[in-house]
């Protein structure tokens, strides 16, 4: 079963990076070709039935998986970088932090209107970043049509911000 695998692959880092946290490290799944291929089939099985016409990945782990779906189920990749990191003109969101904010952009056109867009990240976490992109997209006049994740830590009930752009959340191991 993928879940047990993922699990026994995911390492975890104390204390980073901080003191508290229990960082999930998914590097040593990205060292398994075999592995990252039953995760991208895993995600394009379990989203065949969801109008897609775009998957977004968010910097910038969110490029690695999300990439590989887009090829697989022959989507446009787009990406959602830092402000700052793309070049051309862009659309941008700024976000709350717990101290201080941050900014992410796309390119503008990048998503079309009446598009339906996936929204991908290796792991779920408090929602804040989902938030931000989610508006970005809906900015665009598209909707999104769901999210997926490798991970989720459900104890920071990220799930339950998301939720109100879809309720089409797919992760694949929870925490």
């Amino acid at each position: 079963m993928l879940s047990t695998t993922l699990e026994k692959t995911i390492r975890d880092v104390p204390d980073f990076p901080k003191p508290g946290i229990l960082f999930k490290d998914i590097a040593p799944l990205l060292e398994n070709p075999v592995l990252c291929a039953e995760i991208v089939d895993e995600f394009a099985k379990k989203l065949s039935s969801t109008k897609i016409d775009a998957i977004v990945g968010v910097e910038s782990r969110g490029f690695l998986f999300g990439f590989l779906l887009a090829q697989k189920m022959s989507k446009p990749f787009i990406m959602v970088r830092k402000a700052g990191k793309l070049p051309g003109k862009t659309v941008a969101i700024e976000y709350a932090l717990e101290y201080g904010t941050a900014k992410i952009e796309m390119h503008v056109g990048a998503i079309k209107k009446g598009w339906n867009v996936l929204i991908h990240d290796d792991l779920l976490a408090t929602g804040g970043t989902m938030c931000a992109a989610s508006d970005l997209i809906l900015q665009q006049g598209a909707q999104v049509s769901g999210y997926a994740f490798v991970v989720e830590l459900d104890f920071l009930k990220g799930a339950e911000k998301i939720s109100k752009y879809s309720k089409n959340i797919l992760s694949l191991i929870h925490y």
